[in-house]
């Protein structure tokens, strides 16, 4: 089992850039490739960037490249997602998951879930 804990949503105006955490617990948790989604009103799911249990590869959507950063660090147990030049497009409900391929995190599927954090960009 795996517990996932978002923390650092807001509002922020277009062009800022917020940074969310995600607090894991669980003996497992090295198991798991980790990363996050987001949902907006109206829209499934979907996957936003991910990250090895090593840190040393990282995946990101073309939305985003360029953008936010995934980093993850195994001896606090968090990851993190740094995002610059945010825009109004990027208003969503951003979730941590836990997961065992990109394939399925690009499918915007995870096994574990955190309970998501607001982020809001106004224009």
């Amino acid at each position: 089992q795996v517990q996932l804990v978002e923390s650092g949503g807001g509002l922020v105006q277009a062009g800022g850039s917020l940074r969310l955490s995600c607090a894991a617990s669980g003996r497992t948790f090295r198991d798991y490739l980790m990363g996050w989604f987001r949902q907006a009103p109206g829209k499934e799911r979907e996957f936003v960037a991910a990250i090895s249990w090593s840190g040393g590869i990282a995946y990101s959507a073309d939305s985003v490249k360029g953008r936010f950063t995934i980093s993850r660090d195994n001896a606090k147990n968090t990851v993190s997602l740094q995002m610059n030049s945010l825009k109004p497009e990027d208003t969503a409900v951003y979730y941590c998951g836990a997961f065992h391929s990109i394939a399925q995190a690009k499918g915007g599927m995870a096994d574990y879930w955190g309970q998501g954090t607001q982020v809001t960009v106004s224009s």
